[in-house]
Order: C-alpha cells, then structure tokens, then sequence
C-alpha cells in the first residue's frame, strides 16, 4: 500500500467551523510530561525521553525529537507533594535555562508561611512546549 499526503489550508468541522493549519501546525504541543520529580519517573507525556531530579527543586526534561532551536514557549504549574504539609498552596518552578533538547526547571517557590517564601523541591510536574519541531 502506498502512503499519500493530505494537504490543506484549512479544517473544517460539521458544526463548529473551519480552522487555519497554521493553528494547529504552530499552536500544538510538541512536548508535555506529567511527572514525578523527586523520582525522576515520567507517568504520562509526549515526545519525551527522560527526566531527571538534577538537586533539591532543579528538574531537567529530555526532549525525544528536538526544537527548531531554543526559542520555544514553554509553560509550567508545579503542584505540591501533600496539600496537608504544605497548607494547601501552590509551587511555582521557574525556567533555568533551556536548550532545543532540554528544559531545566528551578526552585519551586513555595508560597506559604510554612516555608517562608523559600525554594524547594516538590513532587509532581505538568509541563508543556509549544513552537517548531527542528
């Protein structure tokens, strides 16, 4: 059997309209992981090879096939390891440094009074990568 290419400019749905390519070429995920940090164990993700718990609150993701290059929009929410010991609030980890195959995370800042303000590793990751596979 041989393989053939789909070309278009637009999609268009049944009910809800019509969509530009460009929209899903551009605006997809290349790359998103739910993972365990402080185990460096990926429970679900996409175009991702590893992770690895690099220190206390520095997380590294290995991205499978990389990015055009290292200007790509990357989101995060880091969620705490147990609400109960930590009051409830929520960790921000802030970008570190990335390359087109690698995303380091740092210092999951913890919002609470508990932890005064300070940086410190939690447990589960929920990371994305929007922008051009190389």
């Amino acid at each position: 059997m041989a393989l053939g290419k789909i070309k278009a400019d637009t999609l268009e749905h049944s009910t809800s309209g019509t969509v530009d390519t460009q929209y899903v070429v551009n605006g997809s995920a290349k790359q998103w992981a739910y993972f365990i940090a402080t185990m460096a164990s990926i429970a679900d993700s996409l175009n991702v090879s590893s992770v690895a718990d690099e220190g206390t609150g520095d997380s590294g993701i290995n991205i499978t096939s990389a990015m055009s290059s290292a200007n790509y929009a990357n989101t995060n929410v880091v969620e705490t390891a147990n609400f109960q010991n930590t009051g409830g609030n929520v960790r921000l980890a802030g970008l570190h440094s990335k390359t087109a195959s690698k995303i380091n995370y740092m210092g999951d800042y913890v919002t609470n009074d508990v932890y005064a303000g300070g940086y410190e590793g939690s447990m589960y990751h929920n990371v994305s990568t929007l922008g051009d596979l190389a």
